[in-house]
């Protein structure tokens, strides 16, 4: 025992300060390394690599237990029913007012070398396209087939010559009227869309659509209880009618008639009322606060704003602008703070805290505390996609209302009093979903910073590492400047460490027998 305190305390003092330096600096630049990489990885994805990996990986090695074994198969079906709203909540709906690809989208791209749409967000719009455009019986015409499969195709120069392949091989045919397919409305439909370079363009090729369109309507109709093959062709033709002449009012609006564009819309919503996919009334509430129609608007609230119907940033928000609107032109914090809140103003910061709870990213963009970018083909409700969608077509009507961007401004950040476990229980709505961050990040490009509420802490092993790595850094520079006066306190500390088990040590000697103690040395 005493040669091996002898050959330890030997070995420390043939270390030199050079070594001390080499043992701290390599420390630091270890744990640097680390923490970049961690950082790295918690702006990226949310979470602390460390910290996944231990979860998914250490802790079923560790003895951790299964969530699928039938220990816990009572708990899985308790949180069930909590974790079905949540999972509806996450659902990625359409953007209504999304843009035009080849008008808008494309030209953001030539102007600045950035793709505005992601790939899961393009995939996601074919999918809808399959969906609304395409029917079983498609591959029974060549038009349609062709089309059925520009659908499903990524490239889209190969869907835009595939739109052509068939008008071209439409137009050659001559086939009764009665068999003539609807190729025609949905190729006119991918190249206003893909191929049309200006709004105008695009404008001109949807009204080309309607006439194939209109045609292709109302011949299904007549044959549509004659099987199930020609009522799925019915829904496919309304699909497209409905979606033509819905781009057609979009068209008219961003081309100034915004008049005309609220007369088609509405014509929309009378002659397909139950079509509720398409969220043809947010259109519809841009286009009032356009013309600044607040009592139209109001009236299409009152039927849309129903405890009943899902809610959106469009309407909470637009419910919230109309009660500012009546109070916000004389509005001043410091009167209010001194006489309190009238009643009008009560309602208003209300319905602010309200539209705040629903998605509390909004405010950020419409207060200009954050870039806009173009808005996705998709949205989360209550995530930053739908604020981004929002916030890029209604800003202006917000800096129309004189103060409501100073009364937003003033209260909105109260609401967070209210609900301050968002994730756990809300005020008015469900909790807050905890799957919006990860959807956003899909939905957004990588050049966009994705709003992430409530606001995450940094983990537990970034904040080590960093400890760890300046912690180390400062050991490596005292050690290089005062290198003897660090190599005493290094061998202090050591001998200070291996106190304990010395004590121990000697201990176990005087208790156990001399012979038995060399006989363990030995082995």
């Amino acid at each position: 025992m005493f040669g091996t305190e002898s050959s330890l305390s030997m070995f420390l003092n043939t270390l030199t300060p050079k070594f001390y330096v080499a043992l701290t600096g390599t420390s630091s630049l270890i744990s640097g390394l680390i923490l970049i990489f961690e950082w790295w990885y918690f702006r990226k994805y949310g979470t602390s690599f460390i910290e996944q990996v231990s979860v998914s990986h250490l802790r079923p090695l560790l003895g951790g237990v299964d969530s699928s074994s039938p220990s816990n198969s009572n708990t899985s079906n308790g949180e069930a029913d909590s974790n079905r709203q949540s999972v509806s909540e996450c659902k990625v709906w359409r953007n209504p007012l999304n843009l035009f690809r080849g008008a808008e989208y494309n030209r953001y791209t030539w102007v600045t070398g950035r793709e505005p749409l992601t790939y899961y967000d393009m995939n996601l719009s074919a999918q809808d396209h399959q969906t609304f455009f395409t029917c079983d019986s498609d591959h029974l015409r060549p038009a349609d087939a062709i089309m059925q499969k520009a659908w499903r195709e990524r490239n889209p120069q190969a869907r835009i010559s595939a739109a052509h392949e068939a008008l071209e091989l439409e137009e050659s045919r001559s086939s009764p009227p009665l068999l003539s397919s609807c190729s025609c409305a949905t190729a006119y439909i991918l190249l206003a869309e893909e191929e049309a370079t200006t709004i105008m363009e695009a404008e001109r090729l949807f009204k080309q659509a309607l006439k194939a369109g209109e045609g292709c309507y109302r011949r299904s109709q007549q044959l549509q209880h004659h099987g199930t093959q020609y009522e799925a062709q019915h829904r496919r033709d309304t699909n497209v009618l409905v979606y033509i002449k819905r781009r057609l009012a979009m068209c008219s609006r961003k081309l100034g008639r915004t008049r005309e564009a609220v007369k088609m819309m509405r014509d929309l919503m009378k002659e397909f009322p139950l079509l509720s996919m398409f969220n043809i009334h947010e259109n519809l509430l841009e286009s009032l606060l356009e013309l600044q129609n607040y009592a139209d608007v109001q009236a299409v609230l009152a039927k849309y704003d129903d405890i009943s119907l899902p809610k959106s940033a469009t309407i909470c928000y637009t419910a919230a602008l109309l009660k500012a609107r009546a109070v916000s032109d004389k509005f001043s914090p410091e009167a209010a703070s001194r006489r309190g809140l009238s009643t009008a103003e009560m309602n208003a910061v209300e319905a602010i805290h309200r539209a705040v709870e629903f998605n509390p990213h909004v405010p950020k963009y419409l207060l200009e505390m954050k870039s806009l970018i173009l808005p996705p083909e998709h949205i989360l409700k209550r995530g930053d996609s739908e604020a981004i969608a929002y916030a890029f077509f209604h800003l202006q009507h917000w800096k129309r209302v004189e103060g409501a961007l100073n009364l937003l401004h003033c209260t909105w950040e109260g609401t967070f009093r209210m609900i301050p476990y968002p994730l756990e229980k809300g005020h008015l709505f469900y909790p807050y979903p905890i799957c919006t961050e990860t959807a956003d990040r899909e939905l957004l490009p990588m050049f966009h910073e994705v709003s992430v509420y409530p606001k995450k802490e940094l983990p537990f092993f970034i904040l080590f590492t960093a400890g760890l790595c300046s912690f180390t850094a400062m050991l490596a520079l005292l050690t290089h400047q005062f290198p003897e006066l660090m190599g005493v306190f290094a061998k202090a500390f050591l001998s200070t460490l291996f106190a304990p088990l010395n004590f121990i040590m000697e201990k176990v000697e005087s208790i156990l027998p001399s012979s038995l103690w060399h006989q363990l040395t030995r082995i």
